[in-house]
């Protein structure tokens, strides 16, 4: 298993765990003393769920196992798949951090811009490198 799979995997899995754990505390928050802020992470959750844990699976996985694009270069350019991680990841952190902010008026505009820029950044950089591989046999 290439490495840059490895690493999308592992830290979908860690976004998993994450958002879990998130949504346990979601309705401890009626009973417990948590700041402010846990009462509006419900769309950040849904964001770890579905771009931190699901689309790094996917992007992982589809890297792994998709038809080889040559012999000399089976799997294409490692090199767009290492900005497809770096790229979705600090963009969603950005986006971690920006959301609560932003929905708690805190003015996060600009965060949340450069979140989405560097996600679309990423689906890019995948899509180039994963697209000579969807081929008919």
């Amino acid at each position: 298993m290439p490495s840059v799979t490895r690493w999308f995997i592992k830290s979908g899995m860690v976004c998993l765990l994450a958002a879990l754990v998130g949504l346990v505390a979601m309705p401890a928050r009626e009973f417990l003393p948590f700041p402010a802020v846990v009462a509006v992470l419900w769309p950040t959750l849904l964001h770890l769920l579905v771009v931190g844990w699901l689309t790094q699976l996917i992007f992982g996985v589809a890297h792994w196992l998709f038809p080889r694009r040559t012999r000399e270069a089976p799997r294409g350019d490692e090199r767009l798949m290492w900005l497809a991680w770096v790229a979705l990841n600090a963009g969603l952190v950005l986006r971690l951090v920006g959301e609560p902010l932003a929905l708690m008026g805190q003015g996060a505009g600009g965060i949340l811009v450069a979140s989405g820029v560097l996600q679309w950044v990423a689906a890019v950089a995948f899509i180039v490198n994963l697209w000579p591989r969807v081929k008919a046999r």
